[in-house]
């Protein structure tokens, strides 16, 4: 079996990517055990696998599918037929699957690596190839193997020797058009003078040659045309890059090609529904649309070639992309007609089903135990025959969650909520200043809802009715995305539990009006936020990823045109209040198997006017929890150095949820692959929550320029995953390291670990379960 490899003598070259290149890694094993779990999984599987037996069993359903299919072809509307002849190949796809990949234990581990000489010369010869191709022309690769018993140790040595970089850049066409629009856009060349020689730089400069020349009207050039020769100086270790254009024998030249016409037709979503047709001349565009059901005014502000321009295919690609935005077309296809110079654009699309049903049954995770809920979406398309979306949903849950009032103990939480909305695919203003034309490549939206939702806790009854005026757009490659709520007002009505009114009452005879909070109440606010995606984080993928989320609202506005006693007059609780948060999320792949990945989370929440010092308790922050830091049960963290009751046990009473108005939160996990669908994390929390303001029922509980630093909470642990590409399972325990609820100088507990006491004392370690990865 192979036990180890290695590989040396890199200096300047890649040594992740030169181990990527090894065809035989050794399996994943447990440190200090030497025990691969992966391989246990696999053997264990190996044990009830007889391929011919299933061989034999497919062959049989074969014959049985292959009768029923040709009962289907004489009688194919014999539904019970039917029903054998799905589950028949539905058999057989089963058994292809065992066949080609083994069962469930052998789909889910990995078999033993064998020590295969061939393949370590693979690997040589791989590794040569790389070193080549990114300008080590004289490197060389050997191994050496070393067998014990039944171990085998591969040790690859690299001879790297100098580098060659590029001394010239030059191109060579005969088409001067070509010539002096490439030198035109040469510092944008993936080619750089003095930097080492790397083949996969070619492979991108010639990719951008031909979009470059693309999107300027040559719409038959390909990259095909992009050749280089690469001459080298052995003696001073350097290369010259010609770039040869090369041009159609006939002509001499390529053609540059210009718009004459743009068509786009609509036909009928079904051969079963009459086409009729309707064709209208709007805007230089003419439409051929299915009884005439669309606006051509919207569809217009979607696309982006114009009578008399030249061929883009930037252009073309992002009008396609925006058409498709809309969730109006099933499909939508772009094509061309050439007549000497000029094209003729035809876009073909076809409408999706108007109505659309969607029933989900599963199970969510907000805070500690899965809960099974249901939903129900319908989506009418076209509304008002002007690409306007309309959408129903609705959802029933029941959860495990903390109680706010207790501790240890998982409780039912139940929730219900309703909401109709319509999404406009254009700005509603009550000016028009050309926002269609403008705005058309920014995907805008304009969303109204009016919503119901019943929440039913341990502590308390909260029902809301809210409505929201909404506006959403993106950047064209989504990198940014920006919403702005112009309106987002909620009518509360809370029912609290006695034991919640009694623990409310009496912080209230402390000074802490958080009850408030909980009164028969309106909440109104302007919120925007911003996402910035950098290269699609939250697709796994080979390069760093990060997302900054930036969210700033703003509650009550509207009440300052307003006196105090219109609030007053009315039996309702108003708000007044600022918020932001700032939300950054990043992960760096380390090689193929391993991630390290990183959030800092920072929120401020400042009630003010007629607010009384609180807020509405949705507003408020909490720390702690399965996506928060996860050494400390949901909520419960903080705020400050705010020390809970102590119990007779001596352990912290944690049985109230710690709402407060400033929150940091940085969190750090490495992950790492293990076998099959299995990944292991161990990450680091820290975090607290603070308030602005003294509070007299939490002492500690005010943020302090000199102190706050003292009061970060610190947090470990390890996690395992089961990751299905469609689905995460997550199970993280964490284990108190720093306490700032502790008197200064005992705050340190990661010392209470110990051989006997892996997880320290009594209420130091928290497990929490979730759905997809904490950030």
């Amino acid at each position: 079996m192979v036990f180890e490899t290695e590989v040396k003598g890199t200096k300047k070259s890649d040594l992740e990517a030169l181990r990527n290149l090894i065809s035989q890694k050794p399996n994943t094993r447990i440190p200090i055990l030497n025990f691969s779990l992966g391989v246990f999984f696999y053997q264990l599987g190996e044990l009830t696998y007889d391929s011919a037996r299933l061989a034999a069993k497919k062959q049989e359903w074969q014959t049985v599918s292959n009768a029923l299919q040709s009962q289907l072809e004489k009688d194919p509307a014999n539904r019970k037929v039917t029903k054998r002849y799905t589950k028949a190949t539905s058999t057989i796809a089963s058994l292809t699957k065992k066949l080609e990949y083994g069962n469930w234990f052998m789909r889910t581990g990995n078999p033993l690596v064998i020590y295969d000489s061939i393949k370590a010369q693979e690997s040589r010869n791989q590794m040569q190839a790389y070193l080549i191709n990114n300008g080590f022309f004289d490197a060389e690769v050997t191994s050496e193997t070393t067998l014990k018993k039944s171990k085998a140790s591969v040790s690859y040595f690299v001879i790297e020797n100098d580098p060659y970089s590029i001394d010239s850049i030059f191109t060579t066409t005969p088409d001067e058009a070509i010539q002096h629009l490439l030198e035109s856009v040469k510092k944008d060349s993936q080619l750089r003078l003095a930097e080492r020689y790397a083949q996969n730089n070619l492979s991108r400069e010639r990719q951008r040659v031909e979009d470059v020349l693309k999107d300027h009207g040559y719409y038959t050039f390909s990259k095909s045309f992009v050749e280089y020769n690469v001459y080298k100086d052995t003696v001073n270790k350097t290369v010259a890059v010609e770039q040869l254009i090369r041009v159609p024998a006939l002509s001499g030249f390529h053609p540059v090609y210009t718009i004459d016409s743009i068509r786009y037709i609509i036909s009928s979503p079904s051969e079963a529904i009459i086409d009729e047709k309707y064709m209208v001349l709007y805007d230089g565009i003419s439409f051929q649309m299915y009884q005439n059901r669309y606006a051509e005014k919207i569809i217009r502000s979607r696309v982006f070639l114009n009578k008399g321009d030249r061929y883009n295919r930037t252009d073309v690609i992002e009008t396609q992309r925006q058409l498709a935005n809309l969730d109006i077309f099933r499909f939508v296809n772009i094509s061309f007609d050439t007549l000497a110079n000029s094209l003729t654009t035809n876009i073909y699309t076809m409408p999706n089903q108007k109505y659309q049903v969607t029933n989900q049954l599963g199970a969510s995770v907000t805070e500690q135990l899965p809960g099974p809920f249901f939903s129900h979406s319908l989506r009418n398309r076209n509304l008002f025959r002007g690409l306007e979306i309309f959408e129903f949903n609705f959802r029933a849950g029941l959860e495990g969650v903390a109680s706010a009032t207790a501790e240890g103990g998982v409780y039912r939480s139940r929730e219900l909520s309703a909401s109709g909305s319509i999404i406009f695919p254009q700005f509603l203003v009550p000016f028009n200043f050309g926002t269609l034309e403008k705005f058309g490549r920014y995907n805008p939206r304009t969303r109204t809802l009016l919503g119901y939702s019943y929440v039913n806790r341990p502590e308390y009854v909260r029902e809301a009715v809210n409505t929201i005026l909404a506006y959403n757009w993106s950047t064209r490659n989504l990198r940014q995305q920006f919403s702005v709520n112009m309106l987002d007002a909620n009518l509360i009505r809370s029912s609290l539990n006695p034991f919640f009114q009694e623990r409310l009452e009496e912080l209230q005879s402390q000074g802490n009006n958080l009850i408030n909070s909980f009164l028969p109440s309106y909440v109104s606010s302007i919120s925007g936020q911003v996402i910035i995606n950098f290269n699609q984080y939250g697709i796994y993928q080979r390069n760093a990823a990060s997302l900054w989320r930036i969210y700033l609202e703003s509650g009550g506005t509207s009440i300052n045109l307003f006196n105090e006693s219109f609030a007053q007059d009315r039996n309702l609780q108003y708000f007044q209040f600022l918020k932001f948060q700032s939300d950054f999320r990043r992960y760096l792949p380390i090689n193929t198997r391993s991630t390290l990945a990183y959030r800092f989370n920072l929120g401020l929440a400042r009630p003010y006017g007629i607010s009384n010092g609180v807020l509405p308790y949705e507003k408020y922050f909490f720390a702690g929890g399965s996506t928060s830091i996860r050494a400390w049960q949901p909520r419960r963290l903080g705020p400050g150095s705010f020390t809970p009751e102590i119990r007779e046990d001596g352990t912290f009473d944690y049985r109230f949820e710690q709402p407060g108005e400033i929150l940091f939160e940085a969190m750090f996990e490495y992950r790492r692959k293990l076998f099959g669908y299995f990944d292991g994390a161990f990450f680091i929390d820290a975090g607290n929550s603070w308030n602005f303001q003294e509070d007299p029922s939490r002492e500690g509980a005010d943020f302090q320029i000199d102190r706050f630093y003292k009061e970060i909470a610190i947090g470990t642990g390890i996690g395992l995953r089961m990751d299905f590409d469609f689905l995460v399972l997550r199970l993280d325990m964490g284990i108190k390291a720093y306490d700032p609820a502790r008197s200064e100088g005992e705050r340190l507990i990661l010392d209470k670990l110990s051989f006997n006491r892996p997880f320290g004392e009594r209420g130091q370690q928290v497990f929490n379960i979730g759905i997809g990865y904490p950030f």
